[in-house]
């Protein structure tokens, strides 16, 4: 039985980090709708202080991969070391190919009501598996399971603080459409974890 159990969570790790990619490249990546938690922050330090995203979010994932690791134990890291490399692997092949909807931009409702739909399956299938695809998601667990709070709401309360501080180079337009996105993704991520 544990081998099953094992098994289906792999597969819900895969399956979840690659609907999280195609969102977050086909949709957020082209239409203008930014995220919270460390993508947001790192976009912020490369526009205020000129620090690339490269460097910025590795430091952020590191930092809440250990947060994660040290309350969430053994089987996130496993989980982890699955999802986040799975994640990448999927946005590469994707950056590969031509975008599907390339007029996304021109739609910012759509978009993100339809990111928060990837974003919010894609992450919650991983975190259901108990692994976390990227840093926020492995923050958001380990406050979740230390606070013994949902998960959505520490997801909200992260991005909308990120979202907050992008409001110094974002328009209030494109900030608004990203808040929406980040209130469902953080909802689809609940329930897709409620026990």
């Amino acid at each position: 039985m544990k081998k099953f159990l094992w098994f289906h969570d792999l597969f819900l790790i895969i399956i979840g980090a690659f609907i999280l990619a195609f969102g977050i490249y086909e949709i957020h990546s082209l239409s203008g709708v930014t995220e919270g938690g460390v993508l947001g922050l790192a976009l912020l330090f490369e526009h205020h202080f000129d620090l690339s995203p490269a460097i910025s979010s590795l430091i952020m994932n590191i930092i809440c991969y250990g947060f994660g690791l040290k309350i969430l134990g053994k089987k996130f890291l496993i989980s982890s070391a699955i999802a986040t490399p799975v994640f990448s692997l999927s946005y590469r092949l994707l950056e590969l190919t031509p975008p599907i909807f390339p007029e996304i931009y021109n739609y910012p409702l759509v978009a993100c009501i339809i990111g928060a739909i990837f974003v919010g399956v894609g992450a919650g299938l991983c975190v259901k598996a108990g692994g976390a695809p990227t840093g926020d998601d492995a923050l958001a667990m380990g406050f979740s399971s230390l606070l013994k709070v949902k998960i959505e709401r520490i997801y909200l309360l992260s991005d909308l603080t990120v979202l907050l501080l992008s409001l110094t180079y974002i328009p209030l337009k494109r900030i608004v459409f990203s808040v929406i996105t980040v209130i469902l993704s953080g909802k689809i991520i609940g329930i897709i974890n409620k026990k």
